[in-house]
C-alpha cells in the first residue's frame, strides 16, 4: 500500500503534515516537489531527506517559493513541475492556516487570509495541475479538518475556509467522474503541528503558543501514512482522530446537542476566547 514512481506535488511542505509527507513520499521514489512560502527553508529540507541513507536514489526533490493566496505562484507551481518531471500525477492541497478569536471581535481581514489561503489557494493549485492530473488519471487531495464538517466555535474564519474546501473538491469529483480523477477530501483531526502556533488571533497577529498539549495528538508522520493508504485505496473521504468521529456522530445523531457540546469542548481550552 505504497505510492511510488509518482510526481506529487504538496503545498505547505515546509512544516508539519506537509513536510511529513514530503519525507515520506521521497522515501518511496518519489518526484516530490515541495511549495511554501520559504525556499531557503525547503532547499535546507531537500538536502537533508536527499542526504538520507533510506532515501532511494532515484527519488528527486524541486522546490518551489510559493505562496498559495498568490493565483502567479500557484500557476508557476504547475509549470516549473511539468517542466522538471514531465507532468503530475499528485496534487496534495496542504498549505493553511488557522485562526482563534471570536467573529464579534475579529477584524474582517483576518478572514479574507484564511480564505485567500485555506480556499483560494485549493482552487488556484488545483486549477493549473488539474489538466495534467487528468491525462494520468491522478489524484487531487484537500487537506481540511473536522472544522470543515461541523461549525468550530472561536475557528469562524478557518471553518468556512474548510467547507468552501470540501463542497468545492465534492464538486470536482462529481464533474470528473468519468475522467478516472481521483479526488480525497482527507480530515485529520488535531494533529501535531505548527498551526496552532501560527494561527491568528482578533487582529491578524500570530497566537505564537499551542492551547493544546502537542504530545497527545496523532502525530504528521502517522497522518502522512494514511493520506498514502487513502490515495493507494482511492478513498474519497477521511477522518482521523477520535475526537473528529466523535463530533461527526454527535452532529447526525444528536445535532440539537452539538452546539453546547461543541462549545463546552472547546472552552476548555487555555485562555479560551469563549467565556
Amino acid at each position: 500500500m505504497q505510492v511510488s514512481g509518482k510526481v506529487i506535488i504538496i503545498t505547505g511542505a515546509s512544516s508539519g503534515i506537509g513536510l511529513a509527507c514530503a519525507r515520506l513520499f521521497a522515501s518511496r521514489g518519489n518526484k516530490v516537489v515541495m511549495a511554501a512560502r520559504r525556499l531557503e527553508l525547503l532547499d535546507a529540507l531537500s538536502a537533508e531527506i536527499l542526504a538520507d541513507p533510506s532515501t532511494p536514489p532515484e527519488t528527486e526533490i524541486l522546490t518551489v517559493r510559493c505562496d498559495v493566496s498568490l493565483e502567479e505562484d500557484c500557476r508557476r507551481l504547475a509549470e516549473d513541475t511539468v517542466a522538471r518531471f514531465g507532468g503530475i500525477d499528485i496534487l496534495v492541497n496542504n498549505a493553511g492556516v488557522s485562526m482563534r478569536a471570536l467573529f464579534l471581535d475579529v477584524d474582517l481581514s483576518v478572514l479574507h487570509t484564511l480564505m485567500n489561503i485555506n480556499f483560494w489557494g485549493t482552487v488556484y493549485c488545483t486549477r493549473y495541475a488539474l489538466p495534467y492530473i487528468l491525462r494520468r488519471k491522478g489524484s487531487v487531495v484537500g487537506v481540511i479538518s473536522a472544522a470543515g464538517f461541523a461549525g468550530l466555535p472561536a475557528r469562524s474564519g478557518y471553518s468556512a475556509s474548510k467547507f468552501a474546501v470540501r463542497g468545492f473538491l465534492d464538486t470536482i469529483r462529481i464533474e470528473h467522474v468519468k475522467d478516472g480523477l481521483h479526488v480525497l477530501v482527507f480530515a485529520p483531526g488535531f494533529t501535531t503541528s505548527n498551526v496552532r502556533i501560527a494561527s491568528l488571533t482578533a487582529d491578524g497577529s500570530p497566537q505564537g503558543a499551542s492551547p493544546r498539549d502537542e504530545s497527545k495528538m496523532m502525530s504528521a508522520e502517522k497522518v502522512a501514512r494514511k493520506m498514502e493508504r487513502a490515495i493507494v485505496r482511492r478513498k474519497r473521504q477521511v477522518i482521523l482522530t477520535f475526537i473528529a468521529h466523535l463530533e461527526m456522530f454527535v452532529q447526525r445523531h444528536l445535532p440539537r446537542h452539538m452546539d453546547t457540546w461543541s462549545y463546552a469542548y472547546m472552552s476548555r481550552e487555555p485562555d479560551s476566547p469563549l467565556k
